[in-house]
C-alpha cells in the first residue's frame, strides 16, 4: 500500500486558490477513481473534486473552510499496489520541494510524533514571523489551520519566533525580496489584511464571510490594484431594437421555448464590434500585451450571495438566436449550482447587463485579466431633440466602459464605443436577421 495525494485542482482561469466548503468522504472510506471527494469554491465556480485513484482515505490535510492555493494537499489516499510515494519526491519542483522539507523538520509533539502543517500555514508562518510551537490549534488532533493564523494576524497578537543563538537559518528568516506597496497589496489576500475594528451594538448583524464572497473579494481587490481604471460612457438610441424585439419575443418564445432578450442584441454588437477593433479583446501580460484571436464574451450571472461570470465561446460566430439561447442556458446553470469549470475558462470580454435591476449608469471593476468590461444599463423612454430639431420620446440606453489604460487608450475605446453604437442604432427588423 502506497499513500497518493489529492491537490487543490485549478478549477478556472487565473484562479489561484480554493476553499474547501465541505468533505463528502471521511477517513476510513474506500473510495473509486472519479468519485467525488469535496466541495469547493472558487470566485469562478463551485466544483467538486474527483479522486485520481481508488483507495481509502488515509488523512484529511484541509479543513472545511479552509483555503488553499492550486497544487496545495487537501488529503492523502492508501492506493494498493501503486509505486511508492517516495518515487514522486524526484518530480516534485524545487518550490514544493522547499515546502515538504519544511514539514520534514517541523517539531516533535509530546507523545513523539512529528507536528505536520499544511502549506498555507507554513506559508502564512513564514511571511509573517509566527513561531507554530506558541500557537494553538482548533483543528483536528490540534491541528494549526489557516484560520488559526489569520485570526492571530488580525488580532495583532503575533507570537514571534525567539532567536536561535549558533543554529542554523531557520526557514522563516530567509524573506523574500521586498516588493512595492502596490504589489503588496494585491499577493496579500484580502482576509489576511488587517480588519477595521467596527463596533457592534445590539440589534447588529454579524454575517459570516462566505469562501466565495472572500475569493470574490480577492479578485476584485487584484483588479483595483494592478489595472488603473479609466471610465467612458456613450448614449445610444435603442428604440429601434426595442421595437424590434418586442413585435417577434411572444412568437419567438412561442417557437424557441426561450426568452429573446435585449442583452442578446447588445452581446452581438459587442462581438462584432469587438472583431472590427480587436485592440480591445487584449489581456495584460507584464512585459507584453496579448491579443487575443477568439472572441469570448463573459456574462456577469448573479444570485442572492454571489457573481458568476460565464463564457460565450466564439459569440462573433452566433447569430442573435444563438447568443441568447447560451444566456439562457449559462444563467440556468448559475441558479441550479450545476455550473462546470470550463463553463468559466477563456473569456476574453465582458458585458454586464446592470439594467436588468434598475441602473441607468455605472462602472464596472474590470474583469481580471481582461482588459476593459462593457454596463448595458437600462432601457429608458426620454424626450430627444432629433436632427431635424424636432422633439421625440426615444428609447434610451447608457453604455458605459471600464478599461485598463495600460492596455487601450481613450481614442480606441471611442472608436468601440461609437461602433457598437451604431450597430445597435441600425438594428431594425428590416435590416438584421436574428437567425
Amino acid at each position: 500500500m502506497a499513500a497518493e495525494q489529492i491537490k487543490m485542482p485549478q478549477l478556472g482561469e487565473s484562479v489561484t486558490e480554493g476553499t474547501i466548503s465541505k468533505w463528502l468522504v471521511k477517513v476510513g472510506d474506500k473510495v473509486n477513481k472519479y468519485d467525488p471527494l469535496a466541495e469547493v469554491m472558487t470566485d469562478k465556480v463551485n466544483a467538486e473534486v474527483p479522486s485520481s485513484f481508488t483507495g481509502v482515505i488515509k488523512e484529511l490535510i484541509a479543513e472545511e473552510g479552509e483555503t488553499l492555493a492550486v497544487g496545495e494537499i487537501i488529503c492523502t489516499i492508501e492506493v494498493e499496489g501503486s509505486a511508492p510515494s517516495e518515487a514522486m519526491e524526484e518530480t516534485k519542483t524545487p518550490e514544493a520541494a522547499s515546502v515538504t522539507n519544511q514539514a520534514n523538520v517541523a517539531p516533535m509533539s509530546e507523545d513523539g510524533h512529528k507536528i505536520r502543517y499544511s502549506p498555507a500555514v507554513l506559508k502564512l508562518s513564514q511571511e509573517h514571523g509566527i513561531d507554530l510551537t506558541k500557537v494553538s490549534g482548533t483543528g483536528s488532533g490540534g491541528r494549526i489551520t489557516r484560520k488559526d493564523l489569520l485570526k492571530l494576524i488580525e488580532s495583532g497578537n503575533i507570537p514571534q519566533a525567539e532567536p536561535a543563538s549558533g543554529s542554523a537559518p531557520k526557514a522563516a528568516e530567509h524573506k523574500e525580496p521586498v516588493q512595492p506597496a502596490s504589489v503588496q497589496a494585491v499577493t496579500t489576500s484580502p482576509q489576511a489584511q488587517q480588519a477595521p475594528a467596527i463596533p457592534v451594538a445590539a440589534g447588529d448583524i454579524e454575517i459570516p464571510v462566505t469562501g466565495i464572497r472572500k475569493a470574490i473579494a480577492a479578485n476584485m481587490l487584484r483588479s483595483k490594484h494592478e489595472a488603473p481604471h479609466a471610465w467612458t460612457m456613450v448614449e445610444v438610441d435603442a428604440t429601434n431594437v426595442v421595437e424590434y424585439r418586442n413585435s417577434i419575443k411572444d412568437e419567438f418564445k412561442k417557437k424557441e421555448g426561450f426568452n429573446l432578450t435585449f442583452f442578446a442584441f447588445f452581446v452581438k454588437a459587442a462581438a462584432q464590434a469587438l472583431k472590427e477593433y480587436p485592440q480591445i479583446n487584449s489581456m495584460w501580460a507584464g512585459d507584453k500585451i496579448i491579443q487575443k484571436k477568439d472572441i469570448n464574451i463573459s456574462i456577469a450571472v448573479a444570485t442572492d450571495d454571489a457573481l458568476f461570470v460565464p463564457v460565450i465561446k466564439n459569440a462573433d460566430e452566433k447569430t442573435i438566436k444563438g447568443i441568447a439561447r447560451e444566456i439562457t442556458e449559462l444563467a440556468g446553470k448559475v441558479r441550479a449550482g450545476k455550473l462546470r469549470p470550463e463553463d468559466m475558462q477563456g473569456g476574453t470580454f465582458t458585458v454586464n447587463n446592470t439594467g436588468s435591476f434598475g441602473s441607468v449608469q455605472s462602472m464596472g471593476i474590470i474583469n481580471y485579466p481582461q482588459a476593459a468590461i462593457l454596463q448595458v444599463e437600462s432601457i429608458v423612454k426620454r424626450p430627444v431633440v432629433m436632427d431635424n430639431g424636432m422633439i421625440a420620446v426615444r428609447d434610451m440606453v447608457n453604455l458605459c466602459m471600464s478599461l485598463d489604460h495600460r492596455v487601450l487608450d481613450g481614442l480606441v475605446c471611442g472608436r468601440f464605443l461609437a461602433r457598437i453604437k451604431e450597430i445597435i442604432e441600425n438594428m431594425s427588423k428590416a435590416t438584421t436577421s436574428i437567425y
